[in-house]
């Protein structure tokens, strides 16, 4: 299918930059995975439009951009909710909805969340970069969109209306509880030091970004800080030598030397990746067991609602 022009660029909003699910296979490399810092509002949006999953999504965050549809799509937000509206009228979130030429899309007041997702049935036709469209400025793959830049893509037919059932679409709170696996070098922090982890609340830094989220609060002191270097796992919590813990994100690097008092389960990443400067979060103990239990309900929701999408599109 050719390329169509699919919006002008009238505003590109704080930081607007393509994401999918990341950059695979490179990590030997020194090359990070980066991608959506939401899976979740990422992959829902693609399958209620009909898109692979993975496919490229504009991550919007806090302040969104204003952009004009150069032909007729179909379109959904997920995510945070920035205030989306079609020519000045609010639109629903987590809900496909058509719009015509001419239209202007834009974002108002941030309500909650962090992040929004926008994915247009067809898919985006962005840069690809070792087979990512992931955009790293770090490494020097992409860039934010940028005033009267032009959006291309591969728009099609998909079903306006379709929405995601109330009960699955999140909550974005200003305070969340957030499940740990404990490890590698639990051995380098004290029980005091564990307790103290898993019992005070920590806030978001300002200074927080893709890369990783610090934390202010309780300082969680190792009792040793040289570790070899090792590969670093989405959600890792690094503890620098001063106590300081950093979750590390999406464009986190390949490898780090400090030492991890655990790493957030995957299935809860979404709501550390959707939480505010100035946002609360609890931690609390899981089993690799229990882990993986979750992990394996997601896995099984995304494929029911692919099957189910598929199942309307047939009977168009």
């Amino acid at each position: 299918m050719p390329q169509q022009e699919l919006f002008h660029v009238i505003k590109p909003g704080v930081q607007t930059i393509f994401q999918d699910m990341g950059r695979y296979g490179y990590q030997q490399y020194g090359v990070p995975v980066s991608g959506a810092m939401d899976h979740y509002s990422l992959q829902v949006a693609n399958i209620l439009l009909g898109n692979d999953r993975t496919s490229p999504c504009l991550e919007v965050t806090l302040i969104g951009p204003k952009l004009v549809a150069k032909t007729t799509m179909t379109i959904v937000i997920t995510g945070g909710n920035l205030s989306p509206q079609v020519n000045g009228r609010p639109i629903a979130m987590w809900k496909t909805v058509k719009i015509e030429p001419g239209d202007e899309l834009a974002f108002g007041k941030h309500q909650s969340g962090v992040r929004a997702y926008l994915a247009v049935a067809g898919g985006f036709a962005a840069p690809t970069y070792f087979g990512s469209s992931a955009v790293d400025r770090n490494s020097g793959f992409g860039q934010p969109l940028e005033k009267d830049d032009i959006i291309k893509g591969y728009p099609n037919k998909a079903i306006a209306g379709t929405g995601l059932a109330t009960s699955f679409i999140p909550d974005y709170s200003r305070k969340v509880s957030v499940s740990v696996i404990e490890g590698p070098h639990t051995d380098y922090f004290a029980n005091e030091a564990r307790d103290t982890f898993f019992t005070v609340p920590f806030k978001v830094a300002a200074n927080s970004n893709r890369m990783g989220y610090r934390l202010e609060g309780a300082a969680i002191k190792p009792e040793k800080v040289e570790v070899w270097s090792d590969g670093i796992p989405f959600g890792a919590i690094q503890i620098t030598s001063n106590g300081e813990p950093i979750i590390l994100m999406a464009d986190r690097q390949t490898t780090g030397g400090y030492p991890r008092i655990g790493t957030v389960i995957s299935t809860d990443l979404p709501k550390v990746a959707q939480l505010i400067p100035g946002g609360e979060l609890h931690f609390k103990q899981i089993s690799v067991q229990k882990a993986e239990e979750k992990a394996i309900k997601a896995a099984q929701f995304f494929r029911n609602l692919e099957q189910f999408q598929q199942t309307r599109e047939r009977r168009k």
